[in-house]
Protein backbone atom coordinates (compact mmCIF):
# COMPACT_ATOMS: atom_id res chain seq x y z
CA UNK A 1 0.00 0.00 0.00
CA UNK A 2 2.87 2.48 0.93
CA UNK A 3 4.74 1.44 -2.74
CA UNK A 4 1.64 2.39 -4.55
CA UNK A 5 0.31 5.29 -2.33
CA UNK A 6 -2.61 3.93 -1.24
CA UNK A 7 -4.66 5.33 2.13
CA UNK A 8 -6.75 2.22 2.38
CA UNK A 9 -7.99 -0.69 1.20
CA UNK A 10 -11.47 -1.68 1.27
CA UNK A 11 -12.73 -5.21 0.59
CA UNK A 12 -16.43 -6.71 0.34
CA UNK A 13 -17.39 -10.05 -0.31
CA UNK A 14 -16.02 -12.79 -1.84
CA UNK A 15 -12.93 -14.29 -2.60
CA UNK A 16 -10.49 -11.55 -1.15
CA UNK A 17 -12.90 -10.94 1.74
CA UNK A 18 -12.69 -14.63 2.28
CA UNK A 19 -8.28 -14.98 1.74
CA UNK A 20 -8.03 -11.76 3.87
CA UNK A 21 -10.25 -12.18 7.04
CA UNK A 22 -11.51 -15.75 6.85
CA UNK A 23 -14.73 -14.55 6.11
CA UNK A 24 -16.97 -16.07 3.02
CA UNK A 25 -20.03 -13.26 3.49
CA UNK A 26 -23.09 -13.20 1.31
CA UNK A 27 -22.80 -10.67 -1.06
CA UNK A 28 -26.27 -8.55 -0.16
CA UNK A 29 -27.46 -5.36 -1.06
CA UNK A 30 -26.39 -4.19 2.54
CA UNK A 31 -22.65 -3.45 2.30
CA UNK A 32 -20.39 -5.32 4.31
CA UNK A 33 -16.42 -4.27 4.26
CA UNK A 34 -13.06 -4.42 5.34
CA UNK A 35 -11.43 -1.15 5.63
CA UNK A 36 -7.47 -1.49 5.51
CA UNK A 37 -5.95 2.06 6.13
CA UNK A 38 -2.58 2.53 5.67
CA UNK A 39 -1.77 3.41 9.34
CA UNK A 40 -4.44 2.41 12.38
CA UNK A 41 -6.16 -0.80 12.49
CA UNK A 42 -8.46 -2.37 10.02
CA UNK A 43 -12.60 -2.71 10.79
CA UNK A 44 -14.87 -5.33 9.31
CA UNK A 45 -17.96 -3.06 8.53
CA UNK A 46 -21.35 -5.30 8.72
CA UNK A 47 -25.00 -5.30 8.84
CA UNK A 48 -26.62 -5.78 11.97
CA UNK A 49 -27.95 -9.18 11.34
CA UNK A 50 -25.16 -10.29 9.77
CA UNK A 51 -23.27 -9.41 12.66
CA UNK A 52 -23.26 -13.14 14.35
CA UNK A 53 -21.60 -14.15 11.02
CA UNK A 54 -18.95 -11.57 11.06
CA UNK A 55 -17.87 -12.35 14.60
CA UNK A 56 -17.13 -16.06 13.51
CA UNK A 57 -14.65 -14.77 10.74
CA UNK A 58 -10.85 -15.32 11.39
CA UNK A 59 -10.47 -11.30 11.56
CA UNK A 60 -12.82 -10.97 14.23
CA UNK A 61 -11.82 -14.45 16.34
CA UNK A 62 -8.22 -12.81 15.99
CA UNK A 63 -9.20 -9.72 17.27
CA UNK A 64 -10.37 -7.86 14.59
CA UNK A 65 -13.01 -4.64 15.52
CA UNK A 66 -16.52 -5.34 13.55
CA UNK A 67 -18.67 -2.49 13.14
CA UNK A 68 -22.17 -2.69 12.97
CA UNK A 69 -24.58 -0.64 11.30
CA UNK A 70 -28.23 -0.55 11.55
CA UNK A 71 -31.10 -0.15 8.78
CA UNK A 72 -31.31 3.60 9.07
CA UNK A 73 -27.11 4.57 9.18
CA UNK A 74 -25.39 4.87 5.99
CA UNK A 75 -22.82 2.29 5.90
CA UNK A 76 -20.90 4.25 3.31
CA UNK A 77 -20.46 7.64 6.05
CA UNK A 78 -18.99 4.58 8.17
CA UNK A 79 -16.14 3.75 5.75
CA UNK A 80 -15.85 7.65 5.03
CA UNK A 81 -15.11 8.11 8.70
CA UNK A 82 -12.54 5.44 8.81
CA UNK A 83 -10.59 6.74 5.83
CA UNK A 84 -11.06 10.62 6.57
CA UNK A 85 -8.26 9.98 9.13
CA UNK A 86 -5.78 7.70 6.91
CA UNK A 87 -2.84 9.18 5.08
CA UNK A 88 -3.34 11.10 1.98
CA UNK A 89 -3.47 8.83 -1.24
CA UNK A 90 -6.47 6.81 -3.23
CA UNK A 91 -8.50 3.87 -1.95
CA UNK A 92 -8.41 0.86 -3.79
CA UNK A 93 -11.36 -1.33 -4.11
CA UNK A 94 -11.37 -4.64 -4.43
CA UNK A 95 -11.44 -6.01 -8.37
CA UNK A 96 -14.93 -7.82 -8.02
CA UNK A 97 -16.88 -5.05 -5.98
CA UNK A 98 -20.17 -4.42 -7.34
CA UNK A 99 -20.37 -0.79 -9.79
CA UNK A 100 -23.33 0.63 -7.64
CA UNK A 101 -20.38 0.35 -4.28
CA UNK A 102 -17.50 1.90 -6.74
CA UNK A 103 -19.52 5.21 -7.47
CA UNK A 104 -21.13 5.91 -3.76
CA UNK A 105 -17.76 5.39 -2.46
CA UNK A 106 -16.29 8.05 -5.00
CA UNK A 107 -19.34 10.23 -3.63
CA UNK A 108 -18.44 10.09 -0.09
CA UNK A 109 -14.80 10.27 -0.76
CA UNK A 110 -14.41 12.58 -3.77
CA UNK A 111 -11.20 13.89 -3.16
CA UNK A 112 -9.46 10.05 -2.60
CA UNK A 113 -8.97 8.66 -6.10
CA UNK A 114 -9.51 5.28 -6.94
CA UNK A 115 -7.59 1.95 -7.26
CA UNK A 116 -7.85 -1.79 -8.17
CA UNK A 117 -6.66 -3.70 -4.46
CA UNK A 118 -5.75 -6.43 -7.28
CA UNK A 119 -2.43 -5.01 -8.06
CA UNK A 120 -1.99 -5.59 -4.25
CA UNK A 121 -3.70 -8.66 -3.42
CA UNK A 122 -3.11 -10.95 -6.41
CA UNK A 123 0.33 -10.51 -5.75
CA UNK A 124 -0.17 -12.35 -2.80
CA UNK A 125 -3.31 -14.98 -3.38
CA UNK A 126 -1.46 -16.28 -6.54
CA UNK A 127 1.53 -17.87 -4.50
CA UNK A 128 -0.09 -20.67 -2.14
CA UNK A 129 1.34 -21.53 0.69
CA UNK A 130 1.56 -25.07 1.75
CA UNK A 131 -1.14 -25.15 3.52
CA UNK A 132 -3.40 -23.77 0.85
CA UNK A 133 -1.44 -26.72 -1.48
CA UNK A 134 -3.09 -29.22 0.96
CA UNK A 135 -6.04 -28.02 -0.06
CA UNK A 136 -5.99 -27.62 -3.69
CA UNK A 137 -4.45 -31.42 -3.12
CA UNK A 138 -7.95 -32.30 -0.93
CA UNK A 139 -10.22 -30.51 -3.85
CA UNK A 140 -8.34 -32.26 -6.58
CA UNK A 141 -8.60 -35.69 -5.15
CA UNK A 142 -12.16 -35.33 -4.83
CA UNK A 143 -12.69 -34.49 -8.26
CA UNK A 144 -11.08 -37.24 -9.30
CA UNK A 145 -13.26 -39.64 -7.88
CA UNK A 146 -16.05 -38.35 -9.33
CA UNK A 147 -14.21 -38.53 -12.66
CA UNK A 148 -13.68 -42.37 -11.49
CA UNK A 149 -17.11 -43.32 -11.75
CA UNK A 150 -18.21 -41.46 -14.87
CA UNK A 151 -17.52 -45.04 -17.08
CA UNK A 152 -20.30 -46.54 -14.70
CA UNK A 153 -22.76 -43.59 -15.35
CA UNK A 154 -22.40 -42.54 -19.26
CA UNK A 155 -24.20 -45.20 -21.44
CA UNK A 156 -25.22 -44.50 -24.98
CA UNK A 157 -29.07 -43.46 -25.17
CA UNK A 158 -28.44 -41.02 -22.56
CA UNK A 159 -28.81 -37.19 -22.87
CA UNK A 160 -26.15 -35.18 -21.78
CA UNK A 161 -28.21 -33.44 -19.24
CA UNK A 162 -29.17 -36.79 -16.86
CA UNK A 163 -25.05 -37.32 -17.12
CA UNK A 164 -24.77 -34.31 -15.98
CA UNK A 165 -27.64 -34.79 -13.19
CA UNK A 166 -25.36 -37.77 -12.22
CA UNK A 167 -22.42 -36.40 -11.70
CA UNK A 168 -23.77 -33.05 -10.51
CA UNK A 169 -25.05 -35.41 -7.39
CA UNK A 170 -21.59 -37.49 -7.04
CA UNK A 171 -19.57 -34.19 -6.64
CA UNK A 172 -21.81 -33.37 -3.69
CA UNK A 173 -21.42 -37.10 -2.39
CA UNK A 174 -17.33 -36.71 -2.87
CA UNK A 175 -17.43 -34.16 -0.03
CA UNK A 176 -17.88 -30.78 -1.72
CA UNK A 177 -20.42 -27.83 -0.53
CA UNK A 178 -21.15 -26.64 -4.15
CA UNK A 179 -20.99 -27.84 -7.68
CA UNK A 180 -19.54 -24.98 -9.55
CA UNK A 181 -20.18 -26.21 -13.10
CA UNK A 182 -20.71 -29.35 -15.68
CA UNK A 183 -19.53 -29.93 -19.02
CA UNK A 184 -21.06 -33.12 -20.84
CA UNK A 185 -19.98 -32.04 -24.82
CA UNK A 186 -20.50 -34.91 -26.94
CA UNK A 187 -19.69 -35.30 -30.47
CA UNK A 188 -20.14 -31.88 -32.24
CA UNK A 189 -20.79 -30.09 -28.91
CA UNK A 190 -17.46 -31.02 -27.81
CA UNK A 191 -16.33 -28.34 -30.73
CA UNK A 192 -18.02 -25.39 -28.00
CA UNK A 193 -14.80 -25.29 -25.09
CA UNK A 194 -17.83 -23.72 -22.91
CA UNK A 195 -20.94 -26.00 -23.70
CA UNK A 196 -22.49 -27.26 -20.60
CA UNK A 197 -25.42 -29.63 -21.49
CA UNK A 198 -28.14 -30.37 -23.64
CA UNK A 199 -30.92 -32.85 -24.54
CA UNK A 200 -28.82 -34.39 -26.90
CA UNK A 201 -28.68 -38.26 -27.06
CA UNK A 202 -24.91 -39.81 -26.45
CA UNK A 203 -24.29 -41.99 -28.98
CA UNK A 204 -22.19 -45.17 -30.19
CA UNK A 205 -18.62 -43.69 -31.83
CA UNK A 206 -18.82 -39.84 -29.90
CA UNK A 207 -16.26 -38.14 -27.85
CA UNK A 208 -17.60 -36.65 -24.68
CA UNK A 209 -15.91 -33.85 -23.07
CA UNK A 210 -16.71 -33.65 -19.37
CA UNK A 211 -14.78 -30.59 -17.28
CA UNK A 212 -15.94 -30.65 -14.04
CA UNK A 213 -15.74 -28.56 -10.69
CA UNK A 214 -16.68 -28.20 -7.36
CA UNK A 215 -16.05 -25.97 -4.19
CA UNK A 216 -14.70 -27.55 -1.37
CA UNK A 217 -15.94 -27.22 2.73
CA UNK A 218 -12.29 -24.74 2.54
CA UNK A 219 -13.71 -22.94 -0.30
CA UNK A 220 -10.54 -24.13 -2.11
CA UNK A 221 -11.84 -25.02 -5.92
CA UNK A 222 -11.41 -28.18 -8.17
CA UNK A 223 -11.35 -28.26 -11.94
CA UNK A 224 -10.42 -31.01 -14.17
CA UNK A 225 -11.27 -32.07 -17.39
CA UNK A 226 -11.19 -36.15 -18.85
CA UNK A 227 -12.11 -36.61 -22.43
CA UNK A 228 -14.17 -39.91 -23.32
CA UNK A 229 -15.56 -41.56 -25.81
CA UNK A 230 -18.60 -44.21 -26.53
CA UNK A 231 -17.15 -47.53 -28.28
CA UNK A 232 -14.40 -46.92 -30.42
CA UNK A 233 -13.09 -43.08 -31.66
CA UNK A 234 -12.81 -42.14 -35.66
CA UNK A 235 -9.37 -42.86 -36.77
CA UNK A 236 -8.63 -39.49 -37.03
CA UNK A 237 -9.40 -38.75 -33.58
CA UNK A 238 -7.67 -41.26 -32.03
CA UNK A 239 -4.61 -39.38 -33.71
CA UNK A 240 -5.16 -36.10 -33.26
CA UNK A 241 -6.01 -37.02 -29.47
CA UNK A 242 -2.22 -38.40 -29.25
CA UNK A 243 -0.81 -35.36 -30.24
CA UNK A 244 -3.01 -33.58 -27.92
CA UNK A 245 -1.92 -35.77 -24.68
CA UNK A 246 1.36 -35.50 -25.48
CA UNK A 247 0.91 -31.86 -26.16
CA UNK A 248 -0.37 -31.30 -22.24
CA UNK A 249 2.35 -33.71 -20.71
CA UNK A 250 5.01 -32.10 -21.95
CA UNK A 251 3.55 -28.96 -21.28
CA UNK A 252 3.41 -29.81 -17.50
CA UNK A 253 7.00 -30.98 -17.12
CA UNK A 254 7.69 -27.75 -18.85
CA UNK A 255 6.35 -25.92 -15.71
CA UNK A 256 9.51 -24.44 -13.95
CA UNK A 257 10.10 -21.01 -12.41
CA UNK A 258 12.34 -20.05 -14.75
CA UNK A 259 9.61 -20.24 -17.58
CA UNK A 260 7.33 -17.48 -18.12
CA UNK A 261 3.52 -18.05 -18.44
CA UNK A 262 3.26 -17.06 -22.00
CA UNK A 263 5.91 -19.62 -22.86
CA UNK A 264 3.93 -22.58 -21.45
CA UNK A 265 1.08 -21.83 -23.98
CA UNK A 266 3.63 -21.65 -26.52
CA UNK A 267 5.21 -24.70 -25.99
CA UNK A 268 1.76 -27.10 -26.47
CA UNK A 269 1.16 -25.06 -29.26
CA UNK A 270 4.70 -25.55 -31.11
CA UNK A 271 4.27 -29.62 -30.15
CA UNK A 272 0.44 -29.37 -31.55
CA UNK A 273 1.25 -27.54 -35.11
CA UNK A 274 3.12 -30.53 -37.08
CA UNK A 275 -0.72 -32.22 -36.92
CA UNK A 276 -3.01 -31.80 -39.56
CA UNK A 277 -6.75 -32.03 -39.10
CA UNK A 278 -9.24 -31.44 -41.76
CA UNK A 279 -6.08 -29.08 -43.83
CA UNK A 280 -5.37 -27.38 -40.60
CA UNK A 281 -2.54 -27.29 -38.22
CA UNK A 282 -4.09 -29.04 -34.97
CA UNK A 283 -2.98 -25.19 -32.54
CA UNK A 284 -5.67 -23.42 -35.09
CA UNK A 285 -8.20 -25.78 -33.31
CA UNK A 286 -6.91 -24.49 -29.81
CA UNK A 287 -8.87 -21.75 -29.23
CA UNK A 288 -8.43 -20.46 -25.95
CA UNK A 289 -5.45 -20.06 -23.35
CA UNK A 290 -3.62 -23.19 -21.59
CA UNK A 291 -4.25 -21.97 -18.31
CA UNK A 292 -5.38 -20.27 -15.47
CA UNK A 293 -4.66 -19.93 -11.70
CA UNK A 294 -7.12 -21.58 -9.18
CA UNK A 295 -7.63 -21.12 -5.35
CA UNK A 296 -10.71 -19.68 -3.87
CA UNK A 297 -11.93 -19.16 -7.09
CA UNK A 298 -11.97 -21.45 -9.87
CA UNK A 299 -10.41 -18.80 -12.48
CA UNK A 300 -7.78 -16.65 -10.86
CA UNK A 301 -3.76 -15.23 -11.45
CA UNK A 302 -1.89 -16.53 -12.77
CA UNK A 303 -3.40 -16.45 -16.16
CA UNK A 304 -0.85 -18.75 -18.82
CA UNK A 305 -1.67 -16.77 -22.26
CA UNK A 306 0.38 -15.03 -25.00
CA UNK A 307 1.50 -12.13 -24.04
CA UNK A 308 1.52 -12.46 -20.38
CA UNK A 309 5.97 -12.26 -19.38
CA UNK A 310 5.14 -12.85 -15.80
CA UNK A 311 7.59 -15.54 -14.46
CA UNK A 312 6.31 -18.44 -12.50
CA UNK A 313 6.95 -18.71 -8.92
CA UNK A 314 7.04 -21.45 -6.70
CA UNK A 315 3.57 -21.77 -5.16
CA UNK A 316 1.81 -20.71 -8.20
CA UNK A 317 -1.43 -23.27 -8.74
CA UNK A 318 -2.77 -23.49 -12.36
CA UNK A 319 -4.30 -25.75 -14.88
CA UNK A 320 -2.88 -27.14 -17.91
CA UNK A 321 -5.26 -27.83 -20.44
CA UNK A 322 -4.76 -27.57 -24.24
CA UNK A 323 -7.70 -28.64 -25.97
CA UNK A 324 -8.69 -28.83 -29.82
CA UNK A 325 -12.37 -28.18 -31.16
CA UNK A 326 -13.69 -28.63 -34.84
CA UNK A 327 -16.13 -26.72 -35.84
CA UNK A 328 -19.70 -29.32 -36.55
CA UNK A 329 -17.33 -32.39 -35.63
CA UNK A 330 -16.04 -32.61 -32.46
CA UNK A 331 -13.38 -31.56 -29.01
CA UNK A 332 -11.21 -32.83 -26.85
CA UNK A 333 -9.43 -31.04 -23.78
CA UNK A 334 -7.29 -32.72 -21.06
CA UNK A 335 -6.79 -30.38 -17.59
CA UNK A 336 -4.75 -30.83 -14.69
CA UNK A 337 -3.74 -28.64 -11.92
CA UNK A 338 -0.40 -28.02 -11.06
CA UNK A 339 1.81 -26.60 -8.63
CA UNK A 340 5.30 -24.58 -9.42
CA UNK A 341 7.58 -25.67 -7.08
CA UNK A 342 11.38 -24.70 -6.69
CA UNK A 343 11.75 -28.31 -7.85
CA UNK A 344 9.41 -27.84 -11.01
CA UNK A 345 6.08 -28.94 -11.01
CA UNK A 346 3.90 -31.08 -9.12
CA UNK A 347 0.90 -32.07 -10.70
CA UNK A 348 -2.50 -32.69 -8.14
CA UNK A 349 -3.59 -35.20 -10.84
CA UNK A 350 -3.23 -38.77 -10.59
CA UNK A 351 -5.67 -39.88 -12.74
CA UNK A 352 -5.19 -41.17 -15.97
CA UNK A 353 -4.82 -38.54 -19.47
CA UNK A 354 -6.21 -41.29 -21.85
CA UNK A 355 -9.06 -41.54 -24.14
CA UNK A 356 -11.04 -43.43 -21.53
CA UNK A 357 -13.27 -46.03 -23.33
CA UNK A 358 -16.67 -46.32 -22.19
CA UNK A 359 -18.72 -49.81 -23.45
CA UNK A 360 -20.77 -48.92 -26.00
Amino acid sequence: MHDDDVAAMIITPGADLQYIAGYDAKPLERLTALVIPHSGSPALIAPALEAGEARESTFARSGGEVITWSETDDPFLIVADLVSDSVSGAIAVDDHMWAQRVVRLRQVLPERPQVLAGSIINALRQKKTPREIELLQEAAAAIESVHRLVPTIVRSGMTESEVAHHIGAAIIDAGHTGVDFVIVASGPNGANPHHSVSERVIGIGDPIVIDIGGTMPSGYRSDCTRTYVVGEPAAEYSAAFEVLLNAQQSSVAFVSDERTCESVDAHARALMHGHHLDGRPLDDYFIHRIGHGIGLESHEEPYLVDGNTDVLQPGMAFSIEPGFYVPGRFGARIEDIVVCTKEGVRNLNTLSRDLIRIPA
